[in-house]
């Protein structure tokens, strides 16, 4: 019974897209419809239905793990937030986004789907080898200007995760937004470095068609691009609104990344064993959080733990393990901490200090 609640539980990330439509339908102050839930709501959902400690049995991991049901759920997923976002280009060009705070509102509801759900979907679909899932994490990926993380997380921070080599770890007493300079710059400029390795390898040049980075830096501009002259046409005049809200909400979307990227890992550290060379990634290296609301709207990546010490594990079989070190409160809640530096170090140091001890 435990295991069918959670199986249908997945679903409920569908809630998120809903209350972005709703909200900007019913105007005004309604368009933070979508934030009042996912940090008022969500967190209080989170603190009253408490942990799940519970996991797939051993011998139903594979049966479950190769179960298309969840597959399908992130293959929906996919499609519906690619014709949210042909929504999304429309429904900024009618008028009714009138003050800065309606748009304020609704581009940062709209980034909490393409960015809170839509990454981690990308994210989940981007470290499976079969080529429809990776070609739907690019696509996931090109819709908020950040395909090269395809690169960066996958031969990058799985590789060097919970060292100084990373540029996606936080640091002890690191503030976020110290964290999001160095992590999307030098993330960026090390996903080029692995592509040029990659290709160096092959025998071609980094100024090549196979190139990917190359290709990731263009496919979001010609689809904002499509976007902007579909909807154009439509009205018989350039709209400034098209590029404007693709690049906003790409912008929220991947820092809201950069937020869980940081609450994931601050501070923790592998031991170096010689020059350039750590332990092995387990599941004591990255923070964990088992609150059961939010990893139905999350497909389990708060589990990042059991994600970090086995990659290629499908959201649906990961494990809580009670050794790693455990967040206090789910994303929605450690995000807001994270902005206030002050209150984030006071609550986290002492919880990093005993896992260092």
């Amino acid at each position: 019974m435990v295991f069918l609640f959670r199986k249908i539980g997945f679903f409920v990330a569908f809630i998120l897209p809903a209350l972005v439509v709703a909200g900007f339908y019913l105007g005004g102050a309604w368009n933070y419809l979508t934030l009042v839930f996912a940090f008022l709501i969500l967190p209080v959902l989170d603190q009253s239905i408490g942990v799940d400690k519970t996991n797939v049995p051993d011998d139903q991991t594979k049966l479950v793990g190769e179960d298309f049901y969840y597959r399908f759920i992130t293959y929906l997923w996919t499609y519906v937030q690619l014709a949210l976002m042909v929504w999304g280009a429309y429904a900024v060009t009618t008028g009714r986004l009138v003050t800065s705070w309606e748009w304020l509102g609704f581009l940062l509801g709209f980034s909490l789907v393409s960015g809170g759900i839509g990454i981690t979907v990308a994210h989940e679909l981007g470290h499976k080898k079969h080529p429809v899932e990776k070609f739907y994490s690019k696509l996931l990926l090109m819709t908020v200007c950040y395909m090269h993380f395809y690169i960066e997380h996958n031969r990058g921070h799985h590789v060097a995760v919970a060292t100084l080599e990373d540029p996606a770890t936080a640091r002890k007493n690191e503030s976020f937004f110290a964290f999001w300079l160095r992590s999307v710059f030098l993330g960026y400029r090390h996903a080029w470095q692995l592509e040029k390795e990659s290709l160096n390898r092959k025998g071609l040049p980094a100024l090549s068609m196979k190139n990917e980075m190359i290709w990731f830096a263009v496919i979001p501009i010609l689809f904002c691009a499509l976007l902007t002259l579909i909807f154009s046409y439509q009205h018989g005049h350039l709209l400034w609104q098209v590029p404007a809200f693709f690049f906003a909400q790409s912008l929220f979307a991947f820092s809201l990344l950069e937020l869980v990227n940081y609450v994931e890992h601050y501070g923790i550290m592998r031991k170096e064993l010689s020059p350039g060379k750590y332990e092995r990634v387990n599941p004591v290296h990255s923070w964990n959080s088992s609150h059961l609301i939010s990893n139905f709207f999350l497909f389990q990546l708060q589990r990042h733990s059991d994600h970090h010490a086995y990659a290629h594990k499908r959201y649906q079989v990961l494990n809580h393990y009670d050794e790693s070190p455990q967040l206090p409160c789910g994303y929605s809640t450690m995000i807001l901490l994270a902005l206030v530096p002050p209150l984030w170090f006071r609550v986290m140091n002492q919880r990093l200090e005993a896992w260092n001890r």
